[in-house]
């Protein structure tokens, strides 16, 4: 085909056929008749027929087409319906004479038309968010198709097509005439000559192929995994295959992923490595791969206008030129080297580093071996209470060091603490990619390597051979423009030599280019390549240790029992919390906001504060006499309803509870307990004996002693009855069970119960519910256990216990979590009498349960609730939250439920809303979607299907709104 073809063809508008006409061909050529709908192309006009036994489509092709290449695509199809492991792809169907292709006029226009059948599944295109497994899973079903299409040879494959990147020179030159703006048309035209000129010397070694062309989000179809994740699996619309680069393939569906990329190139990261795992790419394919990207960004955005142009009501047009937009913008937003060194590292391909032999010394008078490295990373020992959120801080750090040792700097690759930002949907730049060094003013500063001079607003800029010098701080004594050789002076440190001053450090192998400070964890490994580590001039004590997650993951399994599960697949290792938040070892902020037992928030100072000045005074178990002791036993009494003054101080919820049962069963001189189904009460012997939660024990239910009656669970949303008007049926359900006990003969010990169901989401018990039982349980002379672990201690906001919000008062009451933030610490608070008939049987003693640093820790707990305002503060900010979750109900089906009060929430998620079918799979990679977005969720409920939102009571408003447009988004975008 001529160029001059090639160019008809690129201004075609779509064929000009109306639905009703296309209907007529359909019943006419192959007996096919139903309702009719269009689907968008860029110039064929595709309609999809449903006759209510099966779904067709017809397209619809110009007569510059020639009817070989047509014949091309229905052979390719044909082909891959042949092999083993090909992606799906439609079938074809035959007109009512046998024709594949059949000619059909039109208003006088003649076209050419095919039919084939319509392959399920949902698009990619219009979901904003795509997970990594669907990324991955693109990149891998690319591979599949153009392993399957090697073999396969077609005389129509030798065509010109506007999109073969082959072309794609000749090609931009052609579409730009389109575009109007002058200054976006010296823009695309600009990129295109970097990326050809990049693509060129290549060209020659990238193998050539059948390849589809036009694997893109749009041109695939998917079926949801267990999670609701889109993976494609199936492929359609044949109308770009041609021979051309294998290589070529992949890059048009990289660039098709860049407007899912929420602007980060290296998003597609996981579809070329997933394509290299199952057709493995040459050396110059993986360079050649972000070129020719960039190349097709170029050619679809051109063509986009151009089509516009042509044809101004194309919506479909219209609408992807909006993605084309971004996907350019997105692929032109960083250096075609750094794409190049993360796509080539894909291949185990590493850049080289500069060679610094020859090099002299930067700093001629300083022994690099007596510069002190300053710690900035985030389990710095000097960071503490929030003092790294001051903006000045590494700098002061820095200068106290200097003053102390002469000359002192920061470390290169380092994931710094004070560039950490809370309540940030993406990732902040922490990876320092430079070294400052603080030392005394007028040092002399000489050129490392021989290079020109570049100096302009205050930034120096040593260009040499491969490899450039940024220094800030210095004053020049090199002019502009001025060539320097190696060793010579070209400046002095700013200040004079009685004060100190600051010298910034950066290489950068790109010439031109002023490298950023800092990058982002994800794409800290390109940058390095690009900006490689001043211990080329410093020696490697500049280096900070690379932390390594992932083998950190491995000791942990190797020692640490399996049954003791961490959160999420892939962790981040978290060494750092303030407030309502953590921090991962990579300087990530994220909002926690499951961590109920740091109820005053993460990192206090006064607690820790309280502790160690109890710990360097006296530690020790309580059988010995002190003050703490007696302080916090009063404290805790005095919390609790009149009656219950004794207390016994333990280490956790488990032995809070476990004790709660024991003295039930010396109290009452029985040993049957009536539970409540779905609960959990801890992992000791009785404790977990009285646990019915099927998430915590799948067995729960078939594992119970015969001591053990589970109550059916009064869950009002989706319990046998529902509403909170319910406590009569479920008090009914009781009775049975009630009087199978009574007919045992062998008396009730009592009954324990969260007052507000905190495993199953915080979902309040009906009204009257623990009363009723309450007064049954008495009746027999049994004990009712309050358990608090979860939900009490002012976290319900409008109660400080939970009971409260029943009207009833227990007979013992457990709490733990909360009481020491995190420090191992519980209580169990009961009456003289039932605390007396534990003696009867023995003494009670807990090694650290009530040691002098526990109280200590209780007692200032107490304190800081009561300072803070903190059970207020649950209450306003919970009642601001839960208002946030119930407004997502009414956007999202998904969203069943909102449960809880004050700042123990549960928001329950349902695939059904009449039904209430679970939604278990979509809810765990919500949580996992969260996690990428800097919220800490987990899922709750005997289904998994709820998220258990209990954060510290220092939650403000501005982080419960981040949290809850964090999950809008999610619910929005996708998981």
């Amino acid at each position: 085909m001529t160029d001059e073809a090639l160019t008809d063809r690129m201004e075609l508008p779509r064929p000009d056929v109306t639905p009703e006409e296309a209907l007529s061909i359909l019943e006419t050529h192959y007996g096919l008749s139903g309702t009719i709908s269009e689907l968008g192309s860029q110039q064929d006009r595709n309609y999809r027929l449903d006759t209510g036994n099966g779904r067709f489509v017809l397209k619809i092709c110009h007569m510059a087409y020639e009817t070989l290449e047509l014949e091309a695509q229905n052979a390719a199809i044909h082909h891959l319906n042949t092999i083993e492991g090909a992606p799906r792809v439609p079938h074809l169907l035959t007109s009512t004479d046998g024709q594949a292709i059949v000619a059909v006029t039109v208003r006088d226009q003649t076209y050419q038309v095919r039919v084939l059948e319509y392959l399920e599944g949902e698009s990619l295109t219009h979901r904003k968010h795509l997970p990594k497994s669907t990324v991955a899973a693109l990149g891998a079903l690319c591979a599949r198709l153009a392993k399957a299409l090697a073999d396969f040879e077609h005389p129509g494959l030798e065509r010109s097509l506007q999109w073969d990147l082959r072309r794609a020179g000749p090609v931009a030159v052609q579409l730009l005439s389109a575009i109007t703006d002058s200054a976006a048309r010296d823009r695309i035209a600009k990129t295109m000559v970097l990326a050809v000129r990049r693509i060129q010397p290549l060209a020659s070694s990238l193998r050539v192929q059948a390849v589809h062309h036009d694997v893109t989000d749009d041109n695939v179809v998917s079926l949801p995994d267990a999670h609701g994740r889109l993976i494609p699996d199936g492929v359609i619309d044949f109308g770009d295959i041609i021979r051309g680069w294998l290589v070529g393939d992949l890059a048009v569906t990289c660039a098709s992923l860049l407007h899912h990329a929420d602007g980060d190139p290296l998003y597609i990261l996981p579809a070329i490595k997933a394509y290299h795992a199952t057709y493995p790419l040459t050396p110059e394919e993986l360079k050649a791969l972000w070129p020719l990207i960039v190349a097709r960004a170029v050619i679809l955005v051109a063509s986009g206008e151009q089509q516009i142009s042509i044809d101004p009501e194309n919506d479909y047009a219209r609408n992807n030129l909006e993605h084309e937009r971004i996907i350019f913008d997105t692929a032109m937003s960083v250096p075609f080297e750094l794409m190049e060194a993360a796509i080539q590292k894909i291949g185990g391909i590493e850049q080289p580093l500069p060679q610094n032999s020859g090099w002299q010394a930067l700093l001629p008078e300083i022994n690099t071996a007596d510069i002190a490295y300053l710690d900035l990373g985030v389990q710095s020992r000097h960071f503490a209470g929030g003092n790294w959120l001051n903006s000045e801080m590494d700098w002061r750090l820095l200068a106290r060091v200097a003053n102390d040792s002469g000359v002192a700097a920061t470390r290169y690759g380092e994931y710094r603490l004070s560039r950490a930002s809370t309540l940030s949907a993406k990732p902040h730049s922490t990876f320092a990619l430079h070294s400052d060094i603080c030392l005394s003013g007028g040092n002399p500063v000489a050129a490392p390597f021989a290079g020109r001079i570049d100096f302009r607003n205050h930034h120096l800029v040593l260009i040499g051979d491969g490899i450039s010098l940024h220094l800030d701080g210095i004053e020049p004594s090199a002019e502009d423009g001025a060539e320097v050789e190696a060793g010579q002076t070209i400046g002095t440190v700013s200040g004079d030599s009685n004060s100190l001053g600051g010298l910034r450090i950066q290489l950068c192998t790109i010439s031109g280019l002023e490298p950023p400070l800092f990058a982002t964890a994800h794409d800290a490994d390109a940058w390095s390549a690009i900006c490689p580590s001043p211990s080329l001039l410093l020696g490697n004590n500049c280096n900070a240790p690379r932390p390594d997650t992932a083998a950190l993951l491995t000791r942990r399994k190797a020692h640490f029992a399996k049954p003791q599960k961490n959160y999420y697949d892939a962790p981040p290792q978290m060494e750092r919390g303030w407030k309502e938040h953590m921090y991962d070892v990579e300087g990530r902020a994220y909002l926690d906001m499951v961590n109920n037992v740091s109820i005053l928030g993460h990192g206090h100072t006064q607690l820790a504060d309280a502790i160690a000045d109890q710990w360097l005074k006296l530690n020790t178990n309580s059988r010995f006499h002190y003050e703490a002791l007696a302080e916090f036993s009063e404290r805790l009494a005095a919390l609790a309803p009149e009656g219950l003054d004794r207390v016994f101080l333990v280490n956790s919820g488990s032995e809070a509870n476990d004790l709660a049962l024991r003295l039930a069963w010396a109290h009452s001189g029985a040993h049957n307990m009536l539970c409540l189904l779905e609960g959990y009460h801890g992992w000791s012997v009785a404790s977990d004996a009285v646990s019915t939660s099927i998430a915590d024990n799948p067995q729960a239910l078939s594992t119970r002693p015969a001591w053990v009656h589970p109550l059916s669970a009064p869950n009002t949303y989706r319990g046998e009855f529902r509403g909170s008007e319910s406590a009569s049926d479920y008090l009914a359900g009781a009775i049975p069970v009630l009087q199978a006990i009574d007919n045992s003969g062998q008396g009730l010990a009592g009954v324990i119960a969260e007052p507000v169901y905190g495993n199953a989401g915080g979902i309040p018990l009906p009204d009257g519910y623990l009363a009723g039982l309450y007064a049954e349980v008495r009746a027999r002379g049994g004990v009712c256990i309050a358990d608090e672990v979860q939900v009490g201690y002012g976290r319900l906001g409008h109660h400080f216990w939970g009971f409260e919000q029943q009207g009833v008062v227990p007979d013992i009451i457990t709490i733990a979590k909360s009481m020491g933030n995190g420090h191992p610490l519980g209580a169990v608070i009961t009456s003289q009498a039932i605390a007396d008939s534990l003696e009867r049987e023995g003494y009670f003693f807990s090694s650290s349960g009530g040691s002098p640093v526990s109280c200590v820790a209780g007692m200032t707990v107490l304190d800081i609730l009561r300072e803070e305002n903190l059970q207020e503060n649950a209450r306003q900010v919970g009642d601001h939250l839960k208002g946030r979750l119930a407004a997502l109900i009414e956007k999202f089906p998904i969203a069943g439920a909102v449960h809880g009060m004050g700042l123990y929430l549960g928001l329950e998620f349902v695939r059904d809303r009449t039904t209430l079918e679970p939604a278990t799979g979509e809810t765990a990679a919500i949580c996992e979607r969260l996690l990428d977005l800097g919220v800490l969720m987990q899922p709750t409920g005997d289904h998994l299907n709820v998220l258990k939102i209990k954060p510290p009571l220092c939650l403000t408003i501005e982080s419960a709104d981040f949290f809850a447009d964090m999950l809008e988004k999610v619910l929005s975008e996708g998981w």
